[in-house]
């Protein structure tokens, strides 16, 4: 039901909320505007909810804060939804004439009582109930997460419990509900809308389906294979077994945003050709045989598609620097270096191609989003666009429920790696930092890496504020300074990602979700060991 990983709703709505649920999402320092949105509406009289096993700053704002253990979400969804059932705050109409599968799903809630969600996650029970009841309670709620929610082994397991609470009460398809993932780059639901995933072709439509594969076909003049792609990090693994020789890395630098850094450097050398494709020399361009210089956002014409599905116009502002080209150019050129004729005139042939293999887009043109974007599904040139999702219907008939079970995290603390390691990001750098980090400005306030520890376990360490430490998982090792902090829970510590000479992901697990095939960057076991310093 959330395959495109869009929100239900709409960026304005959030002012209007009364209540608004936050999971693994530090959304002030990774989505900053629509924090300011959520503050807005607790100014307006909006309660929040923030589960996160950081003290992140909304904390501030919020009526309760549930401070799960990492890798433990499943069953703090579940005791919430145990509380929700107990206490008859279901929407039965909505269950009964929307959805299907409640009966054996509420079964599943049955062991997750306040008790046994305290055992598990930490959080007091008396929390527990407490957020089930605000959002049990509520008329207008919004459930926001990120990728503290989607990037551990049970990603997906932690997705169906936050569409299951939802849906049993009744908070999709209306005004100012709804289950908001809040995408992690400013164009990757444009990308994922074009077809940029393994499975689908652009507008989710699958691969595998004979009737979808021939429509492409046609309309493109080639034959398609009907076996899905790999995923980045299976591509990966697959480049370490020898079984992919040859990779095309576009604006992407998984050399420091994928697990376990060692692991995919080797797999990288192992190709015997890697092209990359991108606006900075990074560390993924360092490997690579042919760098292709690529213009940036302002360099080039074209649409980019937010987080809640806004389709907006990018003007080209200035002309690419030296033999750079927009990434369009590219693709075409080396298009037809294979033989495929892939001319376009303008760049808007290529939205008016996707409108019609997608009728989502049907109505777009880039004359209606001159000015102002507009929300897809958009099927007609005088349809006004969509501001939120599954009013009156689902796309599939009826909404099904389903059960999940608490899982643990792949790697637990355990003697030899006692603590457990969460990463992210932090207001000032981004993502890998191939381009902030080229800003002297965000340098001076942001410099180096750190990592945040409680201030017991920094005792305990014999660590103080700005010593040298030596982390190690079972991957690797890096040298980073301390940053005794507390907003990690005892136990628990966390680096931000976008450093190459304390990187973060030397650290972390390949494991994946068996279903999205996400690694697991959100837990892993690390030791930590204070650096003795040579005396001056």
């Amino acid at each position: 039901m959330f395959g495109s990983g869009a929100m239900t709703n709409s960026i304005p709505e959030i002012e209007n909320h009364d209540i608004i649920f936050v999971i693994g999402s530090n959304t002030t320092e990774t989505h900053p505007i629509i924090g300011l949105k959520m503050k807005k509406a607790v100014r307006r009289g909006a309660e929040l909810i923030v589960a996160d096993p950081r003290k992140i700053d909304l904390v501030r704002f919020s009526s309760v804060w549930l401070q799960q253990r990492p890798g433990t979400d499943v069953a703090l969804l579940n005791s919430i939804m145990h509380v929700i059932v107990k206490e008859d705050l279901i929407d039965k109409k909505f269950i009964m004439e929307r959805t299907e599968g409640f009966a054996s799903f509420k079964e599943s809630l049955l062991a997750y009582t306040p008790e046994e969600g305290e055992r598990i996650t930490g959080v007091s029970r008396e929390d527990i109930i407490k957020a089930a009841f605000l959002y049990g309670n509520a008329v207008r709620p919004g459930i926001y997460y990120t990728m503290g929610i989607t990037q551990h082994t049970h990603g997906t397991e932690n997705v169906y419990a936050i569409a299951n609470l939802a849906l049993m009460t009744g908070n999709l398809g209306r005004e100012s509900t709804g289950v908001n993932p809040l995408r992690g780059q400013n164009n990757v639901q444009g990308a994922t809308d074009m077809g940029c995933i393994p499975d689908f072709y652009l507008g989710y439509q699958k691969v595998t389906m004979p009737g979808i594969r021939q429509k492409f076909e046609k309309a493109w003049g080639i034959h398609l294979s009907d076996t899905p792609g790999l995923t980045a990090t299976e591509m990966t693994r697959a480049a370490l077994e020898g079984k992919i020789k040859a990779l095309y890395i576009m604006g992407e630098n998984p050399v420091l945003s994928d697990p376990d850094m060692n692991h995919t450097i080797q797999a990288l050398k192992k190709l015997d050709f890697l092209v990359v494709q991108d606006i900075f020399p990074t560390e993924t361009a360092e490997l690579a045989d042919v760098i292709l210089p690529a213009a940036c956002f302002a360099e080039k014409d074209g649409t980019f598609t937010n987080t809640a599905r806004m389709v907006q116009r990018v003007r080209k502002a200035v002309e690419p620097p030296g033999d750079a080209k927009e990434d369009s150019l590219i693709i075409v050129e080396l298009a037809k270096r294979f033989g495929v004729d892939m001319t376009y005139d303008i760049i808007e042939d290529v939205f008016r191609e996707a409108g019609n293999l997608w009728p989502a887009l049907a109505g777009i043109n880039y004359r209606r989003i001159a000015k102002n974007g507009l929300q897809w599904p958009c099927p007609t040139h005088d349809h006004p666009g969509t501001p939120y999702l599954f009013k009156g219907a689902f796309p599939r008939g009826k909404a099904t429920f389903t059960a999940v079970q608490f899982r643990p995290s792949d790697e637990l603390p355990d003697h030899e790696y006692p603590f457990l390691l969460s990463t992210g990001r932090h207001l000032f750098h981004y993502h890998t930092g191939s381009m902030t980090r080229r800003v002297d400005p965000i340098n001076r306030v942001s410099p180096c890496a750190y990592i945040e520890i409680h201030p017991e376990d920094a005792q305990t360490l014999n660590v103080r504020e700005g010593d040298a430490v030596r982390v190690s998982s079972r991957r690797g090792t890096i040298e980073i300074m301390v940053l005794v902090s507390g907003r990690p829970a005892k136990g628990v510590v966390f680096i931000p990602f976008h450093y190459r000479e304390a990187a973060a992901n030397v650290l972390t697990n390949t494991a994946l979700d068996p279903i999205s095939k996400i690694p697991e960057l959100k837990a892993c076991a690390v030791r930590i060991e204070r650096v003795e310093t040579s005396p001056k």
